[in-house]
């Protein structure tokens, strides 16, 4: 049984990650996300794998790997508390180099691994956001990655589209906060063209599901 304080986003967000507690009591208003393949119950209702909720005022039951954000909510203007953020955090262009972030006012926490996750918060500035599709994750080039996104803060959608041509679009989900999209990746972990787009100024946590032979760097970010 494990209850780990992450820190990657203090003084912003509490993060918590819950691995193995028959019960947990969960008292402030708080976006819960279960990463575990085994439903954990919620009174007499239940989050399946990589669903997610604003829970509060509740004792969840049968906890096998579970993700915590707390104060989410706690801040009296979410403009303020962005201007705050990126002043701290980096622009992911900064940090990973992809041309399609050059140029984006898109910024990230540092990364955290832990077990077989990589959890990274991300606040995206601009809006629209202009991130640009995507289907590959070159940080991960073994076969099986898996990543789903949680609203946090703010609006935005998660598009899916036939090429790499927004107006080619099939699919998007609105994204509110305590929203996680379904997971768009086929058995074998392949995407189809993507992008996370702004309705207004947000933060959204990234969870990147490892697959087995996956290198973690030995620093932990």
């Amino acid at each position: 049984m494990a209850i780990e304080h992450i820190e990657i986003a203090t003084p912003f967000l509490g993060l918590r990650y819950v691995t193995d507690e028959s019960t947990l009591e969960v008292k402030n208003r708080s976006i819960v996300l279960n990463v575990s393949t085994k439903p954990v119950r919620v009174e007499e209702q239940c989050l399946n794998h990589l669903q997610s909720a604003i829970l509060a005022n509740i004792t969840l039951h049968d906890i096998e790997q579970t993700i915590i954000v707390d104060r989410f909510d706690a801040h009296e203007n979410d403009e303020i508390l962005c201007s705050k953020i990126r002043q701290v955090w980096p622009t992911a262009y900064e940090v990973r180099g992809e041309e399609r972030l050059r140029g984006i006012e898109h910024y990230m926490s540092p990364k955290m691994f832990i077990d077989n996750l990589a959890l990274t918060f991300y606040h995206s500035a601009s809006v629209p956001l202009n991130v640009g599709l995507h289907k590959d994750h070159p940080f991960c080039p073994v076969p099986g990655f898996r990543e789903v996104h949680t609203q946090i803060i703010g609006y935005g959608k998660m598009q899916q589209c036939r090429e790499r041509d927004p107006a080619t679009v099939y699919l998007e989900e609105m994204m509110a906060p305590g929203n996680t999209h379904r997971p768009m990746y086929d058995a074998s972990g392949n995407y189809p063209w993507h992008q996370y787009d702004t309705i207004t100024q947000s933060i959204f946590l990234a969870v990147e599901i490892l697959p087995e032979g996956a290198i973690l760097p030995e620093d932990g970010d």
